[in-house]
């Protein structure tokens, strides 16, 4: 799921940059309007995501499939992120398409998304059309939805990576901190935007009688507004292809790119020299010549390091991991199946009673209600996220940390015990807490730890003759391994969830699961996260 990012998130995705093995040639200072333009492909996937998780449990419900199987959907995904993330990013790195090396794979990622949505919202009205036969029309109405659900969340997981790297390309220092300042806003507005669209009731309007149905009516604007926001964004900063770039590089640097699955570690976090990098690049300059080995095997590096990262990182990274996985589980059990829960226990509907009963209908309403719920959480991370630099002050980085966790846990659980549409609504703003939380405080840590380090090597070189850049940590493994923890929580959620609702017969298991995983990481981020004084 996409979501709102503050200076901590600024300050990480900038550390990606800074930490790479050399620079690269300074960028021009970019005007607001064009990064504003850059950040609408963040607009725009946030929109989908909104779009989807509103209304993928309820379509997978539409179409027939079974209770213990709809959260296995949620499963593929991630598994997939988790082993082809570092190869593609890798691949991308290496592309020398005339556009550059991002924007091809924005727009192939892109159109992916546009495939998945529209799979997963008119595959069943596609199946009906085609097919009389029940049976047949049931196996091929399930299983083409779920290849859109499953194509969907692999492109717009993976998208987030190329627009990240074509920012950090094209832009200064100064540039990057602004705009992913507007990354952060844009994915506000996006998300809040069609979690309004998806709440209104678009059956009884004249769009939604025109189209069919209101999966139609959001599909359409999905598509209309992912379509308008790439194309805005991969017209608004001009990104030179890699054979130009490589010309313009400096003898004393290397044309590597700073990103994860450019860098070989040798341990967890320190960045392994490219050797031989004057001759590597006098040959890049050159159009020909070998790779280096390391250029070679860049791949395979990636991913070794990648889990190396998760088996040998310290034992105060390893928490902060831990606890953001456990963060990211309770969230995602809870905002996967909200809607759900909103038309099933909060409204009593039946979203497996023919599409024109009473208790269908009841149960759409439900999932209207939800969406307005899930727009609440939109706006109020958005919020939040700007009170927690003032909150900062008084309550420190473990107070924010264990106040997210609480408040959400309390809330959810006061959701699952007595449903009721109000006192609900205004508890989604619990969601909006949490969000925000999982997105600024673990990294907001991590910047710390970073810094610590950073100071005792500092120290350790004015004592020794050693060069702390010989063994410095490399931050980028360290906000990638952090950043892994969120698909393992999909994963855990994907396997874990289909069964609960299945014994328990009610979905409100899951709502009741998300808030005792919550309150149990309270106890874990006040016990064993380690905060820097």
């Amino acid at each position: 799921m996409g979501g709102n990012s503050n200076q901590g998130g600024i300050d990480t995705y900038t550390s990606l940059v800074e930490d790479g093995p050399c620079d690269s040639v300074k960028p021009p200072r970019r005007p607001t309007g064009r990064l504003v333009m850059h950040s609408m492909a963040m607009f725009g996937r946030e929109f989908c995501y909104a779009v989807e998780a509103a209304y993928v449990t309820p379509v997978l419900l539409s179409v027939g499939l079974p209770k213990s199987l709809y959260s296995m959907v949620w499963l593929l995904s991630p598994i997939l992120g988790f082993l082809l993330q570092p190869v593609v990013g890798s691949v991308s790195d290496h592309c020398r398409s005339r556009w550059g090396r991002r924007r091809p794979y924005i727009l192939a990622l892109a159109i992916m998304m546009l495939l998945g949505m529209a799979l997963y919202l008119n595959g069943d009205a596609v199946v009906s059309a085609l097919i009389a036969d029940p049976k047949r029309k049931l196996l091929w109405a399930i299983s083409i939805t779920m290849m859109g659900v499953v194509l969907f969340d692999f492109a717009a997981d993976f998208i987030d990576g190329p627009v990240k790297a074509y920012l950090f390309d094209v832009c200064a220092h100064q540039d990057k901190e602004r705009g992913l300042h507007y990354h952060a806003l844009f994915t506000g507005f996006g998300g809040a935007l069609g979690y309004m669209l998806g709440a209104i009731d678009w059956a009884h309007l004249e769009l939604g009688r025109v189209l069919g149905t209101e999966f139609q009516v959001m599909f359409f604007f999905s598509a209309l507004v992912l379509t308008l926001s790439i194309v805005i964004h991969l017209c608004s900063i001009p990104e030179a292809p890699l054979r130009d770039a490589a010309r313009d590089v400096r003898p004393e640097q290397t044309s590597q790119d700073p990103l994860l699955p450019s860098l070989g570690v040798s341990e967890h976090g320190s960045v392994e020299k490219a050797k031989n990098s004057y001759g590597s690049a006098k040959l890049a300059s050159e159009g020909g010549g070998e790779k280096p080995s390391s250029e070679r095997n860049q791949g395979a590096m990636s991913m070794r390091s990648l889990l190396r990262a998760l088996v040998t990182m310290p034992s105060h990274y390893r928490c902060l991991c831990i606890s953001h996985l456990i963060g990211w589980t309770a969230f995602l059990s809870n905002m996967l199946f909200f809607t759900d829960f909103m038309g099933q226990i909060v409204y009593g509907g039946n979203p497996y009673s023919a599409h024109n009963s009473t208790e269908f209908q009841i149960y759409q309403r439900g999932v209207e209600a939800g969406c307005w719920g899930l727009c609440i959480n939109a706006v109020f991370s958005s919020i939040y996220s700007y009170l927690q630099k003032l909150l900062l002050a008084y309550m420190g980085l473990k107070g924010l940390y264990f106040m997210g966790y609480l408040l959400f846990g309390l809330g959810t659980g006061f959701i699952g015990l007595f449903p009721n549409v109000y006192s609900t609504l205004v508890l989604c703003m619990m969601f909006g807490v949490m969000s925000s939380t999982l997105y600024t405080v673990p990294f907001n840590l991590i910047a710390e730890y970073h810094r610590e380090e950073e100071e005792e090597m500092e120290k350790e070189q004015q004592t020794t003759s050693k060069d702390p850049a010989s063994q410095g940590r490399g931050k980028g493994v360290d906000c990638a391994t952090l950043t892994c923890m969120v698909q393992l929580a999909q994963i855990l959620v994907g396997s874990g969830l289909g069964f609960l609702v299945n014994t328990a017969g009610s979905v409100v298991v899951v709502v009741i699961t998300a808030s005792a995983v919550a309150l149990i990481g309270c106890c874990f981020v006040a016990l064993f996260v380690r905060y820097v004084d």
